[in-house]
């Protein structure tokens, strides 16, 4: 039997993922409002609430996704990254001299901790013409920093209009061009694009006392196209939203995405109790004990959302035409959580590795560092975990290399190298990380703890 999107999901669960969405249109007093669920890399769910009777948006319907564009963006800046034609620590100057901001460095950039302004300055850039910003420093202005260069988060449109001009003077084509050809078409994301193409949602502005609507212009943003100008659907952005939880190697690795996906950028105090940070051109929350990863977005008559929780396999986009009003990045969020707790995931059966690396698997079991007892497991995917055998503490997972070592992927040892350090006869004696050792014993006597054992070895009370 063939099963077609939308039929995996229990019909209790596609009933509270309509009235979510029926209760947020309703609520939010948005003309329409759309959406869809992505579980195991496609579409299972598709929903949508209008004023219109009898119709509906479908998951074709274009509709402006604002600063969902960054995250397109951040997408080409990594290509460039991986392909080894910069690196993320280059300060901007050295591969797109003269914009008066190039002290700021590409990672900086894309975590907004490059200092600068929040918006381009007047007038107001998102409903007037591009054609008023023709140049970069039209953009950035005499001024363009707010903050040092680094020293904290301050979410700027500028600086990913920056990162724009770069992809095209290293590409040597325009943006969008190289965003279709890199990213869109590997990916089959037909729908999403510069201009509108029908058929596309009309944005508008709700009266905020009075049920009355206003036509919102829709501007082409020019030198801001990267910060916030395209179009798309939710069956485009349920498609983005997969590979950005999995990567795809025509355009980027799961590692890149995985990277994205971290912060990188020094949370504000309101964001740390909000559970919230930024990545490389994605926002991560904290959000009912489940970490969600994505980005929103709103121009004059839309707003956007899109939201990932890698964990659950599940991903949400929820799509409104009007300038304000549902939450709709929350409405996403809450879209994951009602399939998640309703339908959680079923792990995919234990399997045995197909072959073991022997010099590996001897790495594998307790170890001390000190006397703290730590257990390094071998993953499924090859690489090594350490962490506590018990209660909280340092965790860290990581990939081999260079040469016979091991690099650290997360947390408390993320860069650092794990080496086994040998004896004569080959055996492992202890590991070294970041110039901690970890004996098999707690302060095992040998050379290899730093200030040596007592020769009278361990003892009670005399």
């Amino acid at each position: 039997m063939t099963i077609t999107p939308g039929e995996e999901l229990l019909p209790t669960t596609r009933r509270a993922l309509l009235h979510r969405i029926a209760t947020a249109q309703a609520e939010g007093r948005s003309p329409s409002l759309v959406a869809a669920v992505v579980r195991g890399g496609r579409t299972v769910w598709h929903g949508s609430r209008t004023c219109v009777d009898g119709h509906g948006p479908d998951e074709n319907v274009q509709y402006r996704i604002g600063s969902i564009t960054k995250t397109f963006t951040a997408v080409l800046v990594l290509r460039l990254r991986d392909e080894g034609v910069l690196d993320l620590g280059d300060p901007l100057e050295k591969h797109l001299p003269g914009t008066g901001a190039g002290e700021a460095t590409i990672a900086e950039l894309l975590a907004h901790t490059a200092g600068l302004a929040a918006e381009s300055p007047a007038p107001w850039w998102e409903r007037t013409p591009g054609s008023l910003r023709p140049e970069l420093a039209d953009v950035l202005g005499e001024q363009p920093h707010r903050h040092p260069v680094g020293r904290r988060f301050h979410y700027s449109n500028p600086g990913y209009t920056l990162l724009g001009a770069l992809v095209e003077e290293l590409r040597g084509a325009p943006w969008e061009q190289v965003l279709r050809e890199e990213v869109l078409e590997p990916l089959g994301l037909t729908r999403t694009s510069g201009q509108p193409q029908a058929p596309h949602a009309g944005g508008w502005a709700v009266h905020p006392w009075a049920d009355v609507m206003l036509p919102e212009p829709s501007e082409d943003l020019g030198r801001m196209a990267p910060a916030g100008q395209l179009w798309s659907t939710t069956g485009d952005l349920a498609r983005f939203a997969a590979f950005l939880a999995k990567g795809d190697d025509r355009v980027l690795s799961a590692g890149s995405v995985l990277e994205m996906r971290t912060p990188a950028a020094p949370p504000e105090a309101e964001e740390v109790a909000a559970g919230s940070a930024y990545g490389l051109g994605m926002q991560i929350q904290l959000r009912d004990g489940r970490m969600l990863v994505g980005h929103g977005g709103s121009l004059p008559g839309f707003l956007a959302g899109m939201m990932i929780g890698v964990e659950d396999d599940l991903a949400a986009v929820v799509l409104a035409n009007c300038t304000s009003g549902p939450a709709v990045s929350a409405v996403a969020a809450d879209l994951v959580r009602i399939v998640a707790e309703a339908e959680p995931r079923i792990p995919e059966p234990w399997r045995p590795l197909p072959e073991v690396d022997h010099d590996v698997l001897e790495l594998a079991g307790p170890w001390y560092w000190g006397t703290s007892a730590f257990a390094l497991r071998v993953t499924a995917d090859g690489g090594l975990s350490l962490g506590p055998l018990a209660g909280n503490g340092r965790r860290s997972r990581f990939r081999n290399g260079p040469g016979d070592g091991w690099t650290g992927l997360d947390g408390y040892f993320a860069g650092e190298l794990l080496t086994a350090v040998r004896r004569p006869d080959g055996t492992v004696g202890h590991l070294d990380l970041g110039s901690f050792v970890f004996t098999r014993q707690p302060y095992e006597d040998g050379p290899s703890v730093p200030g040596g054992v007592d020769p009278e070895g361990w003892r009670g009370i005399r």
